[in-house]
């Protein structure tokens, strides 16, 4: 196994769509920040457009270090709605979902991710910081052990996805 450094992906074009809820994502991770939280929202949208609901991270106003943007607005939505519908719906979450996320996305039979800025440039958001670091597997990773399909969609809008996290971190 190398050391070398994992490079970042490519930005990926997404539909306009796409980029409408992708925005209110990012839009949820400002306000996650200003509330004193990390810098990550998440929005999940029923195929005719319909937001099922939306979350950001909480852990901060929470001390729930499991209250991650991706896994509060899955706990929203399982209880509301049938496998069914989440299975036709899409998650669309500011930065790369991290593993916890990537299962709790699994386990409620989401089945189509699109996310911005991804965990390779967060990394350098994060820093070295002990408390700060993540599992270095990607949502893709957990998504591909899956043995229901879940499209996976990103990195896209990167800078725009990028700017809350510009200050948000202890260095």
């Amino acid at each position: 196994m190398s050391n070398a450094p994992i490079a970042a992906p490519d930005e990926v074009q997404i539909s306009e769509r796409d980029a409408t809820y992708l925005r209110q994502a990012i839009q949820l991770s400002r306000t996650a920040r200003e509330r004193g939280n990390r810098p990550f929202g998440a929005v999940i949208v029923a195929p005719d457009g319909e937001v099922l609901v939306e979350a950001w991270n909480r852990n901060g106003e929470t001390g729930d270090c499991t209250a991650h943007a991706e896994t509060n607005a899955v706990r929203m939505a399982s209880p509301r709605y049938p496998r069914e519908v989440l299975a036709a719906a899409t998650l669309y979450s500011s930065g790369e979902p991290c593993v916890m996320c990537a299962g709790a996305i699994f386990w409620s039979s989401i089945g189509r991710v699109v996310y911005g800025i991804d965990a390779v440039r967060l990394r350098v958001f994060r820093g070295e910081r002990q408390e700060q670091r993540d599992a270095e597997l990607f949502c893709r990773d957990v998504f591909d052990a899956s043995p229901h399909p879940i499209e996976c969609i990103g990195p896209a809008l990167i800078d725009e996805a990028a700017e809350p996290h510009q200050g948000g971190w202890k260095v």
